[in-house]
């Protein structure tokens, strides 16, 4: 009786910490890294501006115009905008040459981030 005791006192444990390492909850699986993707208040001050400044501007500011494409400032911008080829080329879209050329594509977040901002007509704000 001693050893079945020992034996059931020495399971439990290992059991509980079985038990212990259950998980279910996406949270708990897949941690956000708190950096979630803000769509709501996308400004072409705030939010287009600081993308260009990254992954745009070292190719296609005035001082080297890569492609003869400029797109410092609101103005330049806008006429690639409307035509369609800014969104093209930075989704990697079908027909367009994908940017930022030879780098990796934008983030999902920057991506969504310039759509919305086209779809609210692209506002200089």
């Amino acid at each position: 009786m001693n050893n079945k005791l020992k034996y059931i006192l020495g399971i439990v444990p290992i059991l509980f910490s079985i038990q212990g390492c259950y998980y279910d909850i996406e949270n708990e699986l897949y941690p956000s890294d708190g950096t979630a993707c803000d769509t709501t208040a996308v400004t072409y001050t705030a939010t287009i501006q600081p993308i260009l400044n990254q992954s745009c501007l070292s190719c296609h500011s005035a001082a080297s115009a890569q492609g003869n494409v400029v797109l410092e400032g609101y103005n330049l911008l806008k006429v690639y905008v409307d035509d369609g080829s800014f969104l093209g080329a930075v989704s990697h879209g079908s027909g367009y040459s994908p940017m930022p050329k030879g780098g990796n594509k934008l983030s999902d977040c920057k991506i969504s981030q310039i759509q919305t901002w086209i779809a609210s007509g692209a506002p200089n704000n």
